[in-house]
């Protein structure tokens, strides 16, 4: 496990630019639009957060495993694919990276129930336990067995901290005190050495109901096909604090404070808000375009309702439609359908005899054969 952001795998192999996106989403692009792409990466994340709730795991293994899956979709295709499978085997994998594993059983029993309740209507989920864990084997190849992720938490409540102390219980607690040695990057663990955001002096004090709008933020930008693969963690966790900043009302409203020309040296705690972020060493156009990717991605989700009546479909603006899980569920069904079709019936007029579908069952039996051998 790398100790340091900037040398570890997450980095290394894992920071993509959005080219590169666009470029695995291109076989889906042909049975839908790049809205509806996007619409279907915010289903997925809800999936993936109600699954992880029924199993009781925390926040920092949610996000894990949405990285997981944004990462396995890198490499592979909503057609060629099932991801409801993929989110069962992202969130089984996670609590074990995380260190907070769960009985197989018991993830294939939890997305059984939630696959098959009113929302999704999903009755071809197995219930055979060795099919998650086969696909278990897949999803770790996919990932190139890197499975140490870095998360923008500890850079958001190493950069500020409360003016009555982070006390709330709807806060990850666990998370918050949690050790996680070199996330926050290059000397952080060395007193003699600025950080790398800045001089190092110091932190920013928000009210509390502040930090955590931020730390909500930075829980809704998994919901983003390209958040959390495009940008390193400090810089999401920077973005999250401009927005959070902008949107709570108490904070807004405070005063700037007075500042002296005669002070030379930095209080450890700063209120001035400006000042303290304008002094970071980052890129902020950088900090604008994913605040802007922030925003963006709340006004597509504004489009999306888990409880509307009807839907008229996807693809529209948030005030033409409002598109429901069942219109996403079926989307995906047809998307798939037409893929199926496709392959058995190309233009060259010879069927393909082997799908990317069909590949990964292979795998999966032979890996788990040689493993039970």
């Amino acid at each position: 496990m790398a100790a340091n952001f900037w040398v570890s795998s997450h980095y290394k192999r894992w920071m993509v630019d959005r080219s590169t996106i666009e470029q695995a989403r291109a076989d889906d692009q042909e049975y839908a639009t790049p809205n509806e792409l996007s619409l279907l990466g915010i289903l997925f994340a809800n999936i993936i957060v109600k699954l992880a709730r029924r199993l009781s795991l925390r926040q920092r293994v949610i996000a894990t495993a949405h990285v997981f899956f944004r990462r396995f979709y890198l490499k592979n295709s909503y057609c060629d694919t099932d991801p409801y499978m993929v989110i069962a085997a992202c969130v089984y994998v996670a609590a074990k990276a995380e260190e907070t594993p769960v009985h197989v059983k018991s993830v294939v029993n939890e997305a059984r129930n939630l696959y098959q309740s009113g929302e999704y209507h999903i009755k071809n989920f197995p219930s055979d336990n060795a099919r998650l864990a086969e696909m278990e084997f897949y999803l770790v190849d996919e990932l190139e067995c890197d499975l140490t992720v870095f998360h923008p938490y500890r850079t958001l409540l190493t950069l500020v901290c409360s003016l009555t102390g982070l006390q709330d219980s709807s806060t990850d607690s666990s998370l918050i005190h949690e050790a996680e040695a070199g996330e926050l990057g290059a000397g952080v663990n060395d007193e003699s050495s600025p950080r790398y955001w800045g001089t190092g002096a110091g932190k920013l004090e928000l009210p509390e109901g502040c930090i955590q709008l931020a730390w909500f933020i930075i829980n809704d930008t998994y919901r983003s096909d390209t958040l959390c693969l495009v940008y390193p963690p400090h810089m999401i966790a920077i973005a999250a604090i401009h927005v959070a900043i902008v949107l709570h009302a108490d904070t807004r409203k405070q005063p700037a404070p007075r500042r002296s020309s005669r002070r030379s040296n930095p209080s450890p705690r700063s209120t001035d808000a400006v000042a303290f972020l304008a002094g970071l060493n980052v890129n902020m156009s950088e900090i604008a375009t994913i605040m802007q990717d922030m925003l963006g991605l709340y006004k597509l989700w504004s489009m999306f309702s888990d409880d509307a009546p009807d839907a008229k479909g996807v693809g529209g603006s948030p005030g033409d439609s409002t598109v429901t899980t069942k219109s996403l569920v079926d989307l995906l069904t047809q998307m798939r359908g037409g893929r199926d079709r496709d392959v058995a019936h190309p233009d060259s007029g010879r069927p393909v005899q082997q799908t990317k579908l069909l590949e990964m069952t292979q795998t999966q039996s032979s890996l788990v054969s040689g493993w039970r051998a």
